[in-house]
């Protein structure tokens, strides 16, 4: 079940990086207090309601280019720590597409949000096993009503950060045209927003393949 839920931890780490980096940066100070969310942008209250808010949003999921080079090695050391026997059908290999959105009500707060955002992600861009770890505990146990900390429960969350391995977060540096098109699909009011590459999340097979 937690390789299942690989897609969420990753959304959730993203979320509390960036939590995290709030509470002890200055910048608090300056645009007053700042809401982290990860909804769809048509979610967000903009308007006479908007307040200073960073979200991410995963808006889009490929397979890995370096499928390919994923070793036997690698695999079966995966599935140890998954606590699954190898099986012939190899992981499936993604790279999660987000969305990093910064508003705010008042002149610039949208703007310094969105840069201390890419500075966050920038100095962070690969996540380790262990802030992976301290990332999915605090979730679990800072916000114990939500629908993923819920998902945790029952779950070893030493494991599951050791299963996940590392994230690299990347930069896309989009065309106007190609952001344009993913705010006409969201058909909701634009804001200053950068689009991040998170690779690489692996879901196996919970089954392994019996012998005849």
């Amino acid at each position: 079940m937690s390789n299942a839920l690989s897609i969420a931890a990753v959304t959730a780490v993203i979320k509390n990086l960036l939590e995290n980096g709030l509470v002890g940066d200055a910048i608090a100070a300056s645009v007053g207090d700042v809401l982290v969310t990860a909804l769809p942008p048509d979610k967000i209250q903009v308007g006479t309601d908007e307040r200073a808010q960073l979200n991410v949003f995963l808006y889009h999921v490929t397979q890995n280019r370096n499928v390919d080079w994923i070793s036997p090695e690698f695999r079966d050391r995966h599935s140890r720590m998954s606590n699954n026997p190898r099986s012939t059908n190899p992981p499936l290999a993604l790279d999660l597409h987000y969305l990093l959105t910064a508003y705010g009500p008042k002149d610039f707060q949208s703007e310094i949000l969105l840069g201390y955002a890419m500075q966050m992600l920038h100095v962070s861009h690969v996540v380790k096993t262990e802030i992976i770890e301290k990332a999915l505990k605090n979730v679990s146990e800072t916000s114990t009503s939500s629908v993923f900390s819920q998902a945790l429960v029952g779950v070893s969350v030493s494991n599951f950060a050791k299963q996940i391995g590392q994230i690299k977060i990347s930069p896309e540096f989009l065309s106007m045209e190609e952001i344009s098109k993913i705010w006409s699909v969201l058909q909701t009011n634009y804001r200053p927003s950068a689009t991040y590459n998170a690779s690489m999340v692996l879901i196996e097979s919970d089954s392994t393949d019996k012998p005849d």
